[in-house]
């Protein structure tokens, strides 16, 4: 870390729980960010400014008038882009030390196995059971720790799957595939704004909180928020022995 680092970085190096080290693995490590849009936004603003040093985001949409209201990484002069550009712009001139890969692509399963090896944690911005689900199978294969966040209406939750701890549950222990879960679209159902930046800043300070190595993550637990009410409330998670992802992946590592 040069001076100009440690200059911008001071409050966290004011931290005794913190200190250098712990910014040095920010600055050596990798965040994949599956989601450019109102999670996306607010993770990738703290990714970043907290000092990342590379963050890989996949999205495979593009700004509308109608995003502005929550994703707030994006500008009115954004509408028509690509929102991994938009985003890669906004990111760029609030820490251009950050290594930014845009990826404007809706990527398969395969193609997101591949990019969760690459990274040393994941978060999960994503708006759909189906992209969930695949990244959650990658990050069991390949034992990353996903941060899932997600926010419909006035309703949030948060989690974290540390997949590199065997006693972890993972996300399709806590919403089985098989289920009976319904896709709930911000489109068709709305959101309330501020409830998505709260979720996503939430999903980066875990993400932080993992790769430092500091602090109590939420690994085994579940955060509902409920912005009406302005009330969290907190659920205990335990690792489902017959689930068909991760318990199969452990006996086929054995």
């Amino acid at each position: 870390m040069d001076d100009v680092q440690r200059l911008r970085y001071s409050r966290h190096l004011l931290l005794n729980e913190f200190g250098e080290e712990s910014q040095e693995r920010l600055l050596a490590s990798h965040a994949f960010v599956l989601g450019a849009g109102g999670l996306g936004s607010a993770a990738l603003l703290y990714l970043a400014s907290s000092g990342i040093g590379r963050i890989t985001i996949c999205d495979g949409d593009r700004v509308d008038a109608t995003n502005l209201q929550r994703q707030v990484i994006h500008r009115l002069d954004s509408i028509g882009m690509p929102k991994v550009a938009s985003a890669a712009r906004t990111l760029a001139a609030l820490n251009p030390d950050v290594r930014i890969e845009a990826l404007e692509e809706r990527a398969d399963a395969d193609r997101i196995a591949e990019l969760v090896r690459a990274a040393d944690v994941v978060l999960d911005c994503s708006d759909n059971f189906a992209t969930r689900h695949a990244l959650n199978r990658a990050c069991v294969a390949h034992r990353k720790p996903l941060v899932s966040g997600a926010a419909i209406r006035f309703d949030g939750q948060v989690a974290v799957f540390d997949l590199r701890r065997d006693d972890s549950p993972c996300y399709h222990c806590l919403f089985a595939e098989e289920g009976e879960s319904m896709d709930e679209r911000c489109a068709t159902m709305g959101v309330f704004a501020p409830l998505v930046g709260i979720v996503g800043t939430f999903q980066a300070l875990e993400a932080i909180k993992l790769i430092a190595g500091v602090g109590e993550t939420l690994a085994g637990r579940l955060l509902l928020f409920d912005a009406l009410a302005s009330r969290w409330h907190e659920v205990r998670l335990a690792r489902d022995a017959h689930c068909r992802v991760c318990a199969r992946a452990r006996a086929a590592a054995a």
